[in-house]
């Protein structure tokens, strides 16, 4: 764990170095102007995704499934920020431009999300059940009832990650407000022996957090898609059944309140809220 932690602190601040350093062509593409009217870069999303895949990999095996969650929405999430159209926002929002026959880069990461969700909780399901000299599923007795319910797992747990990436993205709208909640629930995360590799790799991000918090640089949806992933998959390995469908379930209302609710409108009118936001900032 611990390694996995340094590594990944130590990738995202020498990334930071490199980043700053790179000629104007090449980094501006990824430059923005933030809430307040300010420049920011984009950057941070790459640096996020390589510094957590240095981790991954500097943890124990399966790494496959926490490599696919975070570079495939990273890389989903990088063509929404260098391509995507700024005007069609919120999942209400694509799904409209559909509607319309219109087909949104937005719209693409949100199925690809869903896609690659799956696809890990399928991997991570099979990785759980798979043992040496196990009989095929089909000479072993109650087998079609075990497979639903494994597939009805699954189910959930793609709805967790790929809810969680989602989920993310929709905070990262104020400097070190994603970033706060993926590394404190990383942190937690860092009890339960199954999730303990991943939420390193998830705490070790925070290298970043210093230049999120000055307004200087932001997640994207490239960051913030796939820390968010990278979550889902941690309490996918931390939770028991019963805890992933209660976390699924929380990630979804929060989705769709969001389409109604403002969260920044919520955090500021909440006092604890608001302090725990602005931490860190300058004033």
């Amino acid at each position: 764990m611990a390694r996995a932690l340094t590594i990944t602190l130590a990738t995202a601040r020498g990334l930071t170095t490199l980043v700053r350093a790179l000629p104007d062509g090449l980094s501006r593409p990824w430059a923005r102007t933030n809430h307040a009217g300010r420049p920011v870069t984009l950057l941070e999303g790459p640096v996020v995704v390589g510094a957590a895949l240095a981790g991954v990999l500097a943890g124990p095996a399966p790494r496959s499934t926490a490599v696919l969650v975070t570079l495939a929405p990273g890389v989903l999430g990088g063509v929404d920020d260098l391509a995507g159209d700024s005007t069609t926002k919120g999942l209400r929002g694509h799904l409209g431009a559909l509607r319309s026959g219109r087909i949104t880069t937005g719209a693409l990461k949100v199925g690809g999300l869903g896609a690659v969700a799956m696809v890990a909780a399928l991997m991570e399901s099979a990785s759980t059940t798979k043992g040496e000299g196990s009989p095929p599923s089909w000479l072993v007795a109650g087998a079609p009832r075990t497979s639903g319910r494994r597939l009805r797992q699954a189910v959930v747990d793609s709805v967790l990650i790929a809810g969680s990436a989602n989920l993310i993205n929709l905070l990262d709208l104020r400097p070190g407000r994603a970033l706060k909640v993926t590394t404190a629930v990383g942190a937690v995360l860092l009890v339960p022996a199954g999730s303990r590799p991943v939420a390193a790799a998830l705490v070790g991000a925070a290298g970043v957090l210093p230049e999120d918090l000055a307004g200087e640089s932001m997640l994207g949806d490239c960051g913030a898609n796939a820390l968010g992933a990278l979550l889902g998959l941690a309490l996918v390995r931390g939770t028991d059944p019963r805890g992933r469908l209660v976390a699924a379930g929380v990630v979804t209302g929060l989705t769709l309140v969001s389409e109604r609710v403002s969260f920044t409108r919520v955090i500021e009118s909440t006092p604890v809220l608001r302090e725990i936001d602005a931490w860190g900032r300058p004033q």
